[in-house]
């Protein structure tokens, strides 16, 4: 038989293996491409957020455009026409008298004398300084209206006294969710705004024919409807205004800037109440229902302030014989 050489059956037998120096460089070679997919994935990951950088800060950027530019363009509605959040009344002659009652006139006593009438300023060139703040879901607010508003009309008339109406909403949280007390201050301020002249009238008629509190009181198209119905001037500006709520955030800072005080004609004082009545800087704290114990606060704080109302001439008592 042949015999094979051990050279060649080493030859045949020895399997192919790299040397050392191969090993490595196929090792080094697999890191070189490792290294250079992820220096490439890493590449890949800053160009990504790169991307998403540029997109992110470029929608921050257009949002804060948007709303700079927003409040730019729609700058908070305030309406016109109002001084310290009020408006002052010059013409009362439209209210409906009927729904006025009068001060009580003098009656005969038993002695057969004439009582002494309730006093009235008279006109004067310095009038009386009268701020009323009121929230026409008040009760309050109602009944001073129901029972004064005859004698504070006569002494706007004779220009006795300068009268400044602020519509507050304190009573927000009263009208079933429907915000009755906040609609309608905004929709008074509507109406001061486009129909200054037919204000006192608008603001009669939501004081003295009050929804309850608690309840949900008059929609906003029952207010412009109400407004039309005083007379306003410009019916469709009023309604729209009403309608769409545009001084709703003005009534709301409004009430702020009244309950943090100092409310407009006075020094020192805030608003803790509706109705609140400041007379030349003094807060009148007797009954709302006493037209006559208002006239005589009123007269008094006049009278301390050297402002000039002074009480209609009283009769003379003539002796009975």
């Amino acid at each position: 038989p042949t015999r094979l050489s051990r050279g060649t059956m080493s030859s045949d037998e020895t399997p192919n293996v790299p040397t050392p120096r191969n090993s490595r460089e196929a090792v080094r070679e697999k890191a070189q491409q490792v290294h250079v997919q992820q220096s490439r994935a890493r590449i890949m990951r800053r160009i990504i957020i790169g991307a998403v950088g540029i997109v992110a800060i470029g929608t921050i950027a257009t949002a804060v455009t948007v709303a700079v530019t927003s409040s730019v363009s729609e700058p908070t509605m305030s309406p016109k026409g109002m001084d310290g959040d009020g408006i002052v009344v010059h013409n009362v002659t439209d209210v409906n008298a009927e729904t006025v009652p009068s001060t009580p006139t003098p009656t005969p006593n038993d002695a057969g004398e004439t009582a002494e009438p309730t006093p009235e300023p008279t006109a004067s060139p310095s009038a009386v300084d009268v701020h009323i703040y009121v929230d026409y879901l008040s009760p309050g607010a109602g009944e001073f209206e129901r029972v004064n508003a005859r004698q504070v009309a006569g002494w706007i008339d004779e220009g006795a006294v300068t009268v400044t109406y602020h519509p507050v909403s304190m009573l927000t949280a009263s009208s079933n969710g429907t915000k009755y007390s906040l609609r309608a201050a905004a929709a008074a301020a509507c109406v001061a705004s486009y129909s200054p002249e037919e204000f006192y009238p608008f603001n009669h008629e939501l004081l003295i024919d009050q929804p309850e509190v608690d309840s949900g009181g008059r929609s906003n198209v029952e207010l412009a409807d109400l407004a039309v119905a005083v007379g306003v001037n410009d019916p469709k500006a009023v309604r729209e205004c009403i309608e769409d709520e545009d001084f709703l955030s003005w009534a709301k800072d409004a009430t702020s800037r009244a309950l943090e005080g100092p409310l407009t004609g006075s020094n020192d004082l805030a608003l803790t109440s509706a109705p609140m009545i400041v007379i030349n800087g003094e807060a009148y704290v007797g009954a709302l229902d006493d037209p006559a114990e208002f006239s005589q606060f009123v007269l008094t704080v006049a009278s301390d302030t050297e402002a000039t109302p002074t009480p209609t001439p009283e009769p003379t008592t003539t002796p009975a014989e």
